[in-house]
């Protein structure tokens, strides 16, 4: 969930704020029928639940994305004399007061509010210090909200790739991504052996933003802006796409160790081929104009919030459902809408202001 910080050689890409939302659409729809997959035994509940699951793949394009755009800004201003110093100050202006704010409103004023239990200290420190995901994967006692995970795996990977892209030469950057890469399939295979979740943990999801930073890397280099790379991305597509969705059909809910080991990284690289492919598009394309109409633009514009507040404006919603589910949906979704964007004008704005007071400087 980051957003694009402007640098002197980085030129905006307002289609990418499109895909956001689409991304964060994608995580509401799926946590919204989710729960029709355990009530429903069959019924087309049951079947929309089944399609929805897609929306799970919405986390991994926001992890390519973030990597993409996240990386693009890093090789644009490793000259800068400021460099450390800015990137940091300027992600934690975007990042850390809504992170803080929903731990606030989830842990202390949701539960007072309705009468419930504030979660003991011990149990919620390790969303306070970014450590949620550990938690998760290794079972340790701990409480707080589920969908924090991902906003662990992405702030650990703000801490070490800076280092790494300022240290490490354009020339050698792609191979320290296949490590990385490589570094996430074995962990995978060896968690996974152990009876370990591979879902949530750093290291196990840490491919889908090395495979979004080496399309930064190839960017970078001058290889995807023309029309001939656009369509060599949207073959890879549909070579990738066949076979994971045969897969998908096959054996999704088995829990096979390839698949487990696999999966992810084919889905990255799915996404991977789709912002390659848009990259080389034209401005006016349909796919672009899809992408920069205003509902898409705003949805973008506050997808972090709706990301951290969809969950508890759906549970909210539920007090007062209706029999009918796509009224709930309906309600459920504005609910967050209005929240997100009561966030973002009242709250977010005032600190994203400060941005322009940290800037990239010249040597």
């Amino acid at each position: 969930m980051s957003d694009i910080s402007l640098s002197p050689k980085t030129i905006y890409l307002k289609d990418f704020d499109g895909v956001r939302a689409i991304a964060a659409l994608g995580v509401m729809f799926h946590h919204f029928f989710q729960k029709y997959l355990i009530s429903e035994k069959n019924g087309y509940l049951y079947d929309i639940g089944k399609i929805t699951l897609i929306g799970q793949t919405g986390v991994t394009l926001f992890f390519v994305l973030s990597g993409f755009l996240i990386t693009r800004i890093l090789l644009n201003t490793k000259t800068q004399t400021n460099y450390f110093s800015t990137f940091y100050i300027r992600r934690a202006l975007r990042i850390f007061p809504l992170y803080y704010l929903f731990l606030i409103i989830y842990f202390f004023i949701n539960p007072l509010s309705s009468g419930g239990q504030v979660v003991p200290a011990s149990q919620q420190w390790y969303y306070w210090v970014y450590l949620q995901n550990f938690a998760l994967t290794f079972n340790w006692d701990s409480a707080g909200p589920l969908h924090y995970w991902s906003l662990g795996v992405e702030e650990h990977f703000y801490l070490f790739w800076p280092v790494l892209v300022y240290f490490v030469d354009i020339k050698h950057l792609s191979k320290v991504i296949y490590f990385i890469i490589g570094c996430a399939l074995v962990t995978r295979y060896i968690l996974f052996s152990n009876g370990y979740q591979v879902f949530y943990f750093t290291f196990t999801t840490m491919d889908a933003l090395a495979v979004g930073a080496f399309l930064a890397v190839q960017e970078f280099k001058g290889v995807t802006s023309t029309k001939s790379s656009s369509n060599k991305f949207l073959l890879l597509f549909f070579i990738l796409i066949v076979p994971t969705v045969l897969c998908w059909v096959v054996v999704s809910g088995k829990a096979m160790l390839w698949v487990q080991v696999f999966k992810l990284l084919f889905i990255s690289l799915i996404y991977y081929s789709l912002l390659g492919y848009l990259l080389g598009l034209n401005q006016n394309s349909f796919i672009k104009k899809i992408l920069y109409s205003k509902l898409l633009q705003y949805t973008g514009k506050i997808s972090y919030g709706l990301y951290v507040y969809h969950i508890l404006c759906f549970g909210y919603f539920s007090l007062i459902a209706t029999t009918y589910v796509f009224v709930n949906l309906l309600g459920s979704f504005c609910l967050a809408y209005i929240m997100a964007s009561l966030s973002y004008w009242l709250f977010e704005s005032k600190f994203l202001e400060l941005k322009k007071y940290f800037y990239y400087k010249n040597k």
